[in-house]
Formats: C-alpha cells, structure tokens, sequence
C-alpha cells in the first residue's frame, strides 16, 4: 500500500493539521449528496491542484461507485492516503464525516430530550415524513434507472421485493440475485431460474415451519430491547458493506435492525431520523448515528457510526490497489449488478411499508406530491435540504 502515498511530486505538501482540516472545510460544505460532494472534492484536488490526473481520478472513482459505502468519503480516504500515508486517510475522513456526525449528534440529543413531549416538533416531523417517503421514492426511480438496465435485473428486483414481503433474510435474498445474474450472463439462464424456484420453494417451507414469523414493520419479531454496543456496531457494519449504489440501499437493512427486529424505535422515528439527516452537510448514511443514538445513547450513537463507516476507510487503507484489479472481473461486476438490483427491490417494498405512515391525511399526500414534484424537478444540491425544511414548515402550519 506504500506505492499509494504521495511519491507523486504534484501533491503539494501537507501538514496533517493542514490535512484535517482542509478535509473539514470539504465537510462543512458537503451539501447537496454525493455528486455534489464529489464535484467538490474534484474541482479543487484535481482541476485545481493537480493532485492526480482526471483519467485516474475516473479510475478511482469507478473503484469506488463498485464497492459498498458513501462514495465521498472514501475518495477523501484516498487523498489523505495518498498526502500522508494511513494517518492521513484516517485524518482525512473524519475531517470530512465529522460535521455531519457532530450535528447528527447534536440534533439526535436534542430530539430525545425534547422532541417527544413538544407539539411543535411533532408538528414539523409529522410535516417532513411525506418528504421523505418522497426522497426515497425519487430515489428509487432514480438507482433503478441505472441499475434496472434490462428484464433479468428488472426481475431480480421485483423478485427480491417479493421475498422481504415473504420475511426473506435480506442476505439470502442478496447472495440469490447476485448468484442469479451473473449466471445469466454466463448463459445460464436456465440455473439462475431453478434457482429462483429453489430460493422461493425455501422460504416458502420455512414460513410453514416458522408461523408467524412475518412481522409487520411496527410489529417487532421479539420484545424491544436496549441493544448494547456491540449490537449497534455489527449493525452498522452490515449496513455500511450493503450500501451499494447510495446511501439510500442502506435503508431497508437499518430499518429491519432497528424497527422490525430490534424494535428500540418506531418507523415514525425512523422517518423522522432520516429527515434530519437529508437537512445536513454529510452523507444520507449519518441518519445511523440517530438511529445508533435511540438504539444506545451517546455510545450507542458512536458505535453505530463508526460500523456504518468503517468500509469506507479500510477499503482504502488496507488495500486499494488489490481492490483495483479485484473490481475488474467481469464476473463481480455481474453479481453486484444482481446485488444492486436486488438492493432496488429491497428499498421499494420499505418506501411502501413506510408510506400509510407517513402519508395519512389528504394534507400529508399534497406535501408528498409536491415535495416528489419538486425533487424530480429541482436540480440545485440545495434541493432535499430546502424540500425537507419546507415541508417541515408546512407540518407545522397543518398539523400543530
């Protein structure tokens, strides 16, 4: 990993005072999504300074868009890698995390020890959840898009959906759409199908011997309990190896752990913690540190926090350029694509289960429509801060 640190004479000398909190500054501004995020990031690194090339930056990039995790931060891993060694991948990512973790933190805080008992925060939630049922629907349509690029992956995704709809593990469900597509392409259609009707056939038998296992969103599979660190940590951890193509396919998965079988909050709650994240300066993914936050207190916010971004750090820092010949196999491309895919079918039956919720008046549909009208339409990076924020003032003219 050595050959990664900057050799390259056109990296300007850093400092990792300096390092941090150039990192920081790129967190203090990161609004508006990745894409946002990474144009800034690449504006001033590459266009700006030279760091390293635009065709290897795009080399870089795809490695990235490949693996799990908030694309973002991995790239800042991977310019403090190559500034200052692991130190400054280390440096360089938590300057970038922390401004969203620490409001995340804060709001989380706040939210505990007020936002329960007060009718004007419930008013502003109850205002803010259409909008992101919305978010999530734009981004639905939005993954699908590049995802869903022919009928094999559009199957694969409404059959993934159908299988959490029958209490499916999400991993099964993953492991058979990747398995499936990649061999479709390989011109086995034929084994990718009997092994749809085996996976089907299997969940099936096992909702027989298992009755009542299908649990309703609100419904917890076993008693709610405090979960402890540990818990909250493989948590995240499993949501931040599962978040291919976005932050958003992180969502189901957060939401079985903490909602359907934790049970330590309530799908309002988790409406209500992914619409403070979508007004914040990081990556969707900081909505974990609120649901780490409900699940454990301050530790419990830590811990989650730190599960959901480990990927993002130790794919850099223990082997990137292993990574870059290792995500050029065909093959793994196929089954991610089936991954991606069946991550799209995942996300859209939890953006239904969560939407009687969230839309249950005629005046929390209108903020819906509008808030998704607005999203398709509005291309600023402003644009889900301001939509959220908007339909909060509106749940507090409505609704208190």
């Amino acid at each position: 990993m050595t050959d990664l640190v900057a050799s390259n004479s056109s990296i300007p000398h850093q400092s990792l005072p300096r390092l941090f909190w150039r990192f920081l500054r790129f967190g203090l501004l990161a609004w508006g999504g990745p894409v946002a995020q990474i144009a800034l990031i690449k504006q001033e690194l590459v266009d700006d300074e030279g760091w390293i090339t635009r065709e290897q930056f795009n080399r870089v990039l795809a490695v990235y868009q490949v693996l799990p995790g908030p694309e973002a931060t991995e790239l800042c891993v991977y310019f403090g890698m190559m500034a200052r060694g692991r130190i400054g991948a280390l440096l360089a990512g938590l300057g970038f995390m922390l401004p969203g973790f620490v409001s995340m933190f804060l709001l989380s805080w706040l939210y505990v020890t007020a936002g329960l008992s007060s009718g004007m925060f419930m008013a502003a939630f109850a205002g803010a959840q259409p909008a992101v049922v919305a978010l999530i629907a734009r981004a639905v349509w939005r993954i699908g898009q590049h995802a869903l690029i022919d009928r094999w992956l559009a199957g694969i995704a409404a059959g993934a959906g159908l299988l959490q709809l029958l209490g499916a593990p999400f991993a099964l469900t993953l492991l058979g759409a990747g398995l499936g597509y990649a061999l479709v392409k390989r011109q086995r259609a034929w084994l990718a199908l009997a092994l749809a009707i085996l996976l089907f056939a299997g969940v099936a038998v096992w909702q027989r011997e298992t009755p009542g296992i299908i649990t309703t969103p609100d419904s917890p599979a076993s008693a709610p309990a405090r979960p402890d660190a540990a818990s909250l940590f493989l948590a995240g951890l499993k949501a931040g190896l599962l978040t291919f193509g976005g932050a958003y396919t992180a969502i189901p998965f957060v939401q079985r752990d903490a909602v359907t079988v934790g049970g330590w909050m309530t799908n309002q709650q988790f409406l209500d913690g992914l619409a403070l994240s979508g007004v914040l300066p990081a990556p969707l993914i900081i909505f974990a540190t609120f649901v780490g936050y409900l699940g454990g207190g301050p530790v419990g916010a830590l811990a989650m926090t730190v599960g959901v971004f480990a990927p993002a750090f130790g794919f850099t820092m223990i082997g990137h350029q292993a990574l870059e010949k290792v995500v050029q196999l065909e093959w793994l491309h196929r089954f991610l694509d089936g991954v991606t895919a069946g991550v799209v079918g995942l996300i859209g039956v939890t953006a239904l289960g969560l939407m009687p919720l969230a839309v249950a008046s005629l005046a929390s549909a209108a903020i819906a429509i509008l808030s998704l009208v607005t999203l398709v339409r509005w291309k600023s990076k402003l644009a889900v801060a301001a939509v959220i924020g908007a339909a909060a003032l509106a749940g507090l003219i409505v609704f208190r």
